[in-house]
């Protein structure tokens, strides 16, 4: 099912297929975060990246009980958005020689994967409510709560430390 084509009529299926979008992001990023767990230099970084794995997984677990209570099976489709970002953060992070210069390309790395999690978690709370999905809508509620917290502390870590060790970082 590609998006726009036939197969999308209504918006229930803009919402299913949404779902599945997301649910293929959110194990796209399980499969990325040990990579960036791995090169992350700074402590609090590679312990905020941690705590975000385990988080994802419970997002993952979340995504699979609102495509039950909406009467589906779990399914992903392949998301170009994310594969991009990823894939985008890999080739950054492999050009970058310094530590702290490579910490910053990871905070600005993982916050554009949190800025499009936000994005399709805000469309899939707006559509499941339209969708008279108030149950939907409240489990994630509950993870673009976690995705928006995250961001919040990217921008703090990056602000407070990070950004300014990258900046000193020699030539």
């Amino acid at each position: 099912m590609g998006l726009f084509t036939k197969d999308i009529e209504t918006l229930d299926d803009l919402f299913v297929h949404t779902l599945q979008d997301i649910y293929y992001a959110e194990h796209q990023i399980i499969k990325a975060l040990p990579k960036m767990i791995e090169k992350a230099t700074a402590p609090d970084l590679k312990a905020g990246f941690e705590a975000h794995l385990r988080e994802t997984e419970g997002q993952i677990r979340r995504l699979e009980q609102v495509f039950r209570l909406h009467g589906e099976e779990p399914r992903a489709v392949t998301c170009p958005a994310i594969d991009g970002i990823i894939k985008e953060a890999n080739e950054i992070a492999g050009d970058v020689a310094d530590k702290q210069v490579l910490d910053a390309a990871l905070v600005a790395a993982a916050q554009a994967v949190e800025h499009y999690e936000i994005t399709r978690y805000g469309t899939l709370i707006a559509w499941a409510k339209q969708l008279g999905r108030a149950d939907c809508a409240g489990v994630l509620a509950e993870t673009l709560a976690e995705e928006k917290a995250t961001d919040e502390k990217l921008t703090a870590m990056a602000e407070s430390r990070i950004n300014a060790q990258a900046e000193l970082a020699e030539a």
